[in-house]
């Protein structure tokens, strides 16, 4: 019984109790609903009045776009009738214009058919007048043009030649300048002894008992001296002395150094005389190598091969024209340097080709060709840069690839055209000189002529009468072309044109 009340009461608390739990619950549904009906109704409101807006904003910029439209409309259609209004009024002044052209067309015409007239009435009065003229000068018209022409000519000839000598006084005074700069910088820093070309020996001797000695028993001494040196021994009348004749100059010296230790040794006989011989041969040799090495050192060339120093100093004994080889050859590598500096061309390259353009000269007997190309082959042989070997090749030629090989050329003959250097018979020199006057002298109006300074130098005296300034101009070059088509010389030849005009009166 008491369990049943129990359960009873269990089972009525938990009705009492679900009941109440959803009472509770649905109260806060109630609320959730009630509060989400409110918040829809919000947005919706919030809604309409966006939409409103939204709405109104449109209407408002819809009304702006049609105003702002309207007033570009009429602005276009205002500058169209502006446009409009400037058209018509070009179209008037055209029509304006076009009624003046005619009008001035109409006067145009008027007055070219009055120039017409005018044209062939002066043509009538010029025909005329012409027909009276060649009456009265008893001359075609044709004869007067080719007089005119003539006349013009002569005129336009004259002021060629009048210009044209401006422009080379112009020319040669620069050219002169700069080169007359260069060769004398260069010459006078230089100089160099003068030589001359020998081709014997005069040895002399203690006492006349000598010249018996050296001959021995038979001549058994001379003629042992003579072949193992290679010269000539003569023996004559000369008190005291002996010479030596031979062309090879390294011969002859060894002969003259050989024959002076031997009258120095007082032992003179065959055997003694080879022994002396090849030893001075030795000497010489050393010599040579010495005097190569001391030319290469006087002009300050670096870097050759010691088999090429050697045949360089060969030069030493060598002559040309009067002229020592070996001193002609530093002289034109010194020369060659300084001009090379002067006007910016390679100073090594001129150098070291100025100082073997001639190493040819110390084989010319032993091998075939001109010592110029000699010069290059032996250049080649020892390693020589190709443009010396060129500056070499071409320093005898007329056309010349580098400015090298010129300068080398113009040191060569500055060197050779220095006094003494050179030697030449007198009748040769008296034939040239004449030859040179002649040439002058073939020329009309040519009062005198003198060649000078060698012939490296012809002044010309001009009757003043018959030779004006500007045709002196003229004469000068007529002369220098002929002497270079009919004469042959050495270097260069200067003509200078003199006219004087002389004024004389007397007091009485």
């Amino acid at each position: 019984m008491d369990a049943l009340i129990i359960v009873l009461a269990v089972l009525v608390a938990l009705g009492i109790g679900g009941a109440t739990g959803f009472f509770f619950r649905a109260s806060i549904f109630g609320k959730r609903v009630k509060n989400a009906g409110e918040e829809a109704s919000r947005i919706v409101a919030e809604a309409e009045e966006q939409r409103k807006r939204a709405l109104l904003e449109a209407k408002e910029e819809a009304l702006s776009m049609r105003t702002s439209a309207e007033a570009d409309l009429r602005e276009r259609r205002s500058e169209l009738q502006s446009q409009e209004r400037r058209l018509a009024n070009r179209e008037e002044n055209i029509e304006r214009r076009s009624d003046n052209l005619d009008t001035r067309e109409k006067s145009q015409a008027i007055r070219e058919k009055a120039l017409e007239e005018g044209h062939a009435q002066l043509e009538a009065m010029k025909s005329q007048e012409l027909a009276v003229l060649e009456d009265l000068s008893a001359l075609s018209v044709n004869d007067a043009k080719d007089i005119l022409m003539k006349k013009a000519e002569d005129e336009i000839q004259y002021e060629v030649a009048r210009r044209y000598r401006d422009v080379e006084q112009l020319a040669r005074e620069d050219a002169d300048q700069n080169a007359r700069k260069v060769l004398t910088l260069s010459i006078h820093r230089l100089a160099s002894d003068v030589v001359s070309e020998h081709t014997v020996k005069v040895i002399p001797l203690p006492n006349d008992e000598m010249k018996g000695r050296l001959i021995g028993r038979e001549g058994r001494n001379i003629r042992a001296i003579e072949a193992a040196t290679g010269v000539d021994l003569i023996i004559d009348d000369t008190p005291e002395a002996v010479t030596i004749s031979c062309f090879d100059p390294v011969r002859r010296e060894v002969a003259r150094l050989a024959i002076t230790k031997l009258i120095s040794d007082g032992r003179v006989h065959p055997a003694r005389i080879e022994e002396v011989v090849e030893k001075t041969r030795l000497e010489v040799e050393e010599n040579i190598r010495e005097e190569g090495e001391k030319a290469v050192f006087d002009a300050k060339v670096r870097g050759l091969n010691p088999e090429l120093v050697r045949l360089f100093g060969r030069l030493k004994y060598r002559y040309s024209y009067g002229e020592n080889i070996l001193q002609h050859s530093v002289q034109v590598s010194i020369l060659s340097g300084m001009i090379a500096a002067e006007i910016g061309a390679n100073v090594e390259v001129a150098k070291v080709g100025g100082l073997l353009h001639d190493i040819g000269k110390a084989l010319t007997h032993e091998v075939e060709g001109t010592h110029a190309e000699i010069g290059a082959e032996v250049a080649r042989r020892y390693g020589i840069a190709p443009e010396i070997e060129r500056a070499i090749m071409e320093h005898h030629d007329e056309e010349r690839g580098s400015v090298e090989a010129f300068i080398v050329a113009a040191a060569d003959a500055i060197s050779a055209a220095r006094p003494g250097s050179r030697r030449d018979s007198l009748e040769h020199y008296a034939k040239r000189l004449e030859a040179l006057e002649e040439v002058a002298l073939s020329f009309p109006g040519v009062d005198k002529c003198y060649a000078i300074q060698a012939g490296r130098e012809v002044r010309i005296l001009v009757k003043s009468d018959q030779v004006d300034d500007v045709t002196s101009s003229k004469l000068a070059r007529d002369v220098v072309k002929k002497i270079e088509e009919t004469l042959v010389y050495p270097g260069l030849i200067k003509v200078t044109v003199i006219r004087e005009t002389r004024s004389v009166e007397f007091a009485r």
